[in-house]
């Protein structure tokens, strides 16, 4: 696994000498060894790369890497450009069209939103080829909830997005008053339309970071 070196590398490095990790990293070695693993090894850690600690504005939580070929690349609901938009994004960009006037781009890959401040992190950070979950429960999680803490502990204001049951079950973990929690249903085919659609996420995000003297985030793609 490529090494995380920006300003997360200080505030993760007791993360990385617990027994959970350790057993977590000889997994994730064996299964890329092994098997086909997404996303590719040296994109794990790609959203601590292009949002470190000090730049995040927005986290936006999602629960397992795409698990087909071309897709995943690090980063919650982006894929490489190229590979056809999931169902699931085609709602964010619905949603966001309709919320702030987004032309819907012809490709699905959110990098320069990671680079404005957007945290796309993913609770499991790699998983098996046609497998879905197939990495759940190995440590990414015990991982992935320390970034969500040392976020919350940030001194100044962020917005946290938590779309679906999962993302939605780490708001106890949010406990800075300065910090803002939207909640929504998922923007899967299967329950966007219960308040995913709508919601104006985006719209509330930029408004918040304005009023709290932060450069909103353009989320043209």
């Amino acid at each position: 696994m490529a090494q995380i070196a920006n300003d997360w590398a200080p505030v993760l490095k007791e993360e990385f000498s617990k027994p959970y990790y350790r057993k977590l990293y000889e997994f994730v070695h064996q299964e890329y060894a092994t098997r086909t693993v997404y996303p590719p090894a040296q994109d794990i850690f790609n959203a601590f790369h292009l949002t470190p600690l000090s730049k995040v504005k927005v986290v936006i939580l999602g629960q397992d890497p795409y698990h087909e070929p071309g897709q995943a690349h690090g980063l919650c609901f982006s894929v490489q450009k190229g590979v056809e938009i999931p169902p699931s994004l085609q709602n964010i960009y619905k949603e966001l069209h309709d919320d702030i006037g987004f032309l819907i781009p012809n490709h699905g890959c959110l990098t320069p939103w990671a680079e404005q401040g957007v945290l796309l992190l993913n609770a499991v950070l790699t998983v098996r080829a046609h497998a879905a979950a197939s990495h759940q429960n190995k440590g990414w999680e015990e991982f992935t909830d320390a970034v969500i803490r040392a976020v919350n502990q940030v001194d100044r204001p962020i917005v946290f997005l938590l779309w679906g049951g999962f993302a939605r079950g780490k708001r106890s973990m949010l406990t800075n008053p300065k910090h803002l929690v939207l909640e929504a249903p998922h923007p899967s085919p299967l329950s966007a339309y219960r308040g995913f659609m709508g919601c104006r996420h985006f719209s509330k995000a930029n408004e918040f970071l304005s009023e709290h003297g932060e450069t909103p985030i353009d989320w043209s793609l």
